[in-house]
């Protein structure tokens, strides 16, 4: 009895949290108002390094997110001058569950459910946030390769797996900006199979000639490509666009 009295109480308030979540995602599209983002560090590996690192980050290090979709919601004619207000929440202690990479529809959704639940319980920023930012930081010292990140339109949420060294804060902003914008509706422009950005969606300049090498990335395509089989990742988010379906996709284009 004790169980489903349990589950009960749980599923009401996740289904509170998934209305809440419903009406800020309408308004987060309709680009009239600034948005808050909010960062909050983990510290995915335990580690004293990635700690030592969390405790040197300010608002400082995420503000070309901002810049970045300001400039580029400029390209596209959007009135508002500051789309994003972006700020660092305390580090979160807990970590979030494990995402089913792999595993089948209702286990997607299970762990979806999850995510949000956790996400409300280590959530101390003292106001709202539109989007929240959950980066995982890992000492690339011992991992030279992280999983794959997760930005989720329901419950306006990201998982963000980043290296904890501040040489590298720059790459971390290009996988924030990428997962931010699945929150407002943006999909991957990228096969993957092999991770190569599709055409032409997922190419900057898909009118280039010659079309290799790309010199920029589109923020959905992942990686600039340089020839139909390689690419690379780019180290900042100066090296990325939103490409025009992108912009359709978040409400900036007809």
């Amino acid at each position: 009895m004790f169980k489903k009295i349990r589950i009960t109480i749980l599923l009401t308030i996740l289904l509170i949290v998934a209305g809440n979540a419903w009406l800020t995602a309408i308004r987060t599209t309709e680009w009239h108002i600034s948005l808050d983002v909010v960062i909050y560090p983990v510290n995915g590996d335990g580690s004293e390094k990635t700690s030592s690192y969390i405790s040197s980050l300010n608002r400082d290090v995420f503000k070309p997110v901002a810049h970045f979709i300001a400039s580029e919601g400029e390209r596209f004619h959007l009135e508002l001058r500051e789309p994003l207000g972006v700020d660092l929440a305390p580090e979160v202690t807990l970590l979030p569950p494990t995402a089913p990479f792999g595993g089948g529809v209702l286990e997607v959704i299970w762990w979806s459910l999850k995510m949000r639940w956790w996400a409300w319980r280590v959530d101390t920023y003292e106001e709202p946030a539109d989007i929240r930012i959950f980066v995982l930081y890992y000492d690339p010292a011992v991992y030279n390769a992280l999983g794959h990140s997760l930005g989720l339109k329901e419950g306006l949420l990201c998982l963000v797996k980043g290296f904890a060294d501040s040489s590298l804060a720059s790459r971390n902003n290009v996988i924030i900006a990428h997962e931010m914008l699945h929150t407002l509706g943006a999909t991957d422009k990228y096969d993957p199979r092999t991770e190569q950005p599709n055409f032409p969606s997922g190419y900057a300049e898909p009118e280039r000639k010659p079309l290799f090498p790309q010199v920029m990335a589109e923020i959905m395509g992942g990686l600039v490509p340089v020839s139909e089989d390689r690419g690379w990742m780019p180290t900042g988010l100066d090296y990325t666009v939103v490409g025009p379906v992108t912009a359709g996709e978040i409400g900036w284009s007809d």
